[in-house]
């Protein structure tokens, strides 16, 4: 596989690296085409032929700097890209999630041979899926686990079930974390494919099916020395580390109301029946439709517009943590930023994918139109690390000047 650079920003001619021969537009556009196609066959199928194409174009190296092979895109680069895949198929970039924090890991200060071993499979295209929550009494986001790394020879073996390990099942690696005899927590990558590593496709959720988001289970799997590193350094806040993730989903939320205000749009242009007390007689004619038209636009754009600016805070402290280290202050500000777009877009975006069907009338709501995919997607997403929670801590600070939670997940 080449390890040709790859630029996917945009540009006036839209086009990747010479000798690539595919532009963004047209990427995007076959991602959506075999989605389409996917759901008009039943939704049955996950998106493996996206994920090919991903992975021959080497998309999982666009925050690679140009130097090293990759194409440099700053965050706020990435978090378009994700918002544009996202508009395309939502599972796609949902998918990717662990990978993209992943690739951020790798260059972070201190840089270690260990963490830039990893660099050559992303540059050629390799994908990480991840393996961190699993189902126990413990809260949420505490750094203590029931999967073990136990010492053997010269490695150690892996022990353990993870659950929600989004995007593991079609990836080629996975970095999991747990726990070592020591009390210490550690992160190990090892191939999904290896001896011992089992997937079980288990992900009943009402969205985002196909991202992949069962168990995986770990036996006695053999992991060598070199294939960990710590999952915390000293002074590793993992703030901008841990809301990272959290605001790829914002931004996979952001591409589905492009998707809801596109669908709505579609459904007023293709009717042709209006109700007999309609104020004129073509629905894409009608002032009232038109103007839930104009707020589903005016939605979307909002939440892009969040997105971005919680991006360039993301650009600033992660830009610190890649040269001088970690800035607790830069870091705050991109966790605060990220917790605040989740507040802010939950539940104008929920009101939304249900106001699609205030355009379509009654024949909007059959099965055959995919048209509830959106709700059940949002809500889906939404519930990653309750909403309830975030506003309370935001509120807490603004009032009391109250510190940020010292956890994950904020």
């Amino acid at each position: 596989m080449t390890t040709q650079s790859v630029d996917l920003r945009p540009g006036p001619a839209d086009r990747l690296s010479p000798g690539s021969g595919r532009s963004r537009s047209e990427i995007l556009s076959v991602i959506a085409a075999d989605a389409r196609r996917r759901r008009d066959e039943g939704g049955g199928e996950p998106p493996l032929a996206a994920l090919e194409l991903l992975r021959d174009e080497r998309i999982g190296a666009v925050r690679v700097p140009v130097e090293l092979g990759g194409a440099g895109y700053s965050l706020r680069d990435l978090f378009d890209l994700i918002i544009d895949l996202a508009e395309a198929d939502p599972d796609v970039p949902h998918i990717l999630r662990v990978h993209f924090a992943f690739v951020e890991e790798l260059f972070r200060v201190p840089t270690t041979e260990k963490k830039q071993r990893w660099l050559g499979e992303v540059l050629a295209g390799s994908l990480f899926g991840g393996a961190n929550s699993e189902l126990s009494s413990r809260a949420v986001g505490k750094y203590e686990f029931d999967t073990t790394l136990t010492p053997d020879g010269d490695g150690y073996r892996l022990n353990g079930t993870k659950f929600y390990s989004t995007g593991t099942v079609f990836s080629d690696y996975v970095r999991v974390t747990a726990g070592v005899p020591d009390g210490t927590v550690l992160s190990a990558v090892v191939p999904t494919r290896r001896e011992g590593v089992e997937h079980l496709d288990d992900w009943d959720g009402i969205g985002q099916r196909h991202t992949g988001s069962g168990t995986t289970v770990f036996t006695d799997v053999r992991v060598a020395e070199d294939e960990t590193f710590p999952f915390r350094l000293a002074g590793d806040t993992l703030r901008a580390r841990q809301s990272f993730p959290q605001l790829v989903l914002h931004a996979v939320a952001a591409g589905i109301l492009r998707s809801v205000a596109t669908d709505a749009a579609e459904l007023v242009r293709s009717r042709r029946r209006s109700f007999a007390f309609a104020t004129v007689s073509e629905p894409r004619h009608d002032p009232q439709l038109l103007e839930i038209i104009g707020s589903l636009t005016a939605t979307a754009f909002a939440a892009e517009s969040i997105v971005r600016a919680a991006a360039e805070a993301q650009d600033e402290a992660t830009a610190a943590a890649r040269t001088t280290g970690i800035d607790p202050a830069l870091e705050a500000r991109a966790s605060i930023l990220a917790a605040k777009a989740k507040v802010a877009i939950e539940e104008p975006a929920l009101r939304a994918a249900s106001r699609l069907f205030d355009v379509g009338g009654a024949s909007a709501t059959r099965q055959s139109a995919h048209l509830d995919r959106h709700w059940r997607n949002l809500r889906t997403l939404f519930a990653h690390n309750p909403t309830a929670y975030k506003a309370r801590v935001l509120g807490d600070l603004f009032v009391n000047d109250t510190p940020l939670p010292d956890t994950g997940f904020f």
